[in-house]
């Protein structure tokens, strides 16, 4: 399922890249998706790459780290099981959308210095995204 045989090498090449960054950005998604249990005065006391969890209310924050979570089982699980594996650049896609707004976020407290970490990860997101609906290893179609 990973890597297929009767593909040419720059083939197999991108479904391994995919795969990697899939599996990164889901394993960041998920340890972010703590927001879920921890408190947010927790959450903020981590520093300065957090304190933008003081703008939200505690409901906005467990809904963040639900879509975070969901969007960390969406980037793996349907490709590895094969069912609905377009929902794998779908949830890519989701990532890009949460992205662009962390960095709406953290651009309108003026937190410039840690924007770029989001502009990777949203970067990462969106090669995912282009990979899986129009790259060579497109899952659709």
């Amino acid at each position: 399922m990973f890597v297929t045989p009767d593909i040419g090498p720059r083939t197999q090449l991108m479904n391994i890249a995919l795969w990697i960054v899939a599996g990164l950005l889901a394993a960041a998604l998920l340890v972010s998706s703590a927001k879920l249990f921890v408190p947010k005065e927790k959450i903020a006391g981590f520093g300065a790459a957090t304190r933008w969890v003081e703008d939200f209310s505690p409901g906005a924050l467990k809904t963040i780290g639900g879509l975070e979570f969901l969007a960390a089982v969406g980037l793996i699980l349907p490709a590895v099981l094969g069912i609905a594996p377009v929902l794998v650049p779908l949830a890519a896609t989701g990532v890009v959308l949460l992205f662009v707004g962390a960095i709406i976020t953290r651009l309108r407290r003026g937190e410039r210095a840690t924007v770029v970490g989001d502009v990777v990860y949203l970067a990462l997101a969106a090669f995912v995204a282009w990979g899986r609906f129009f790259g060579p290893e497109s899952f659709i179609g």
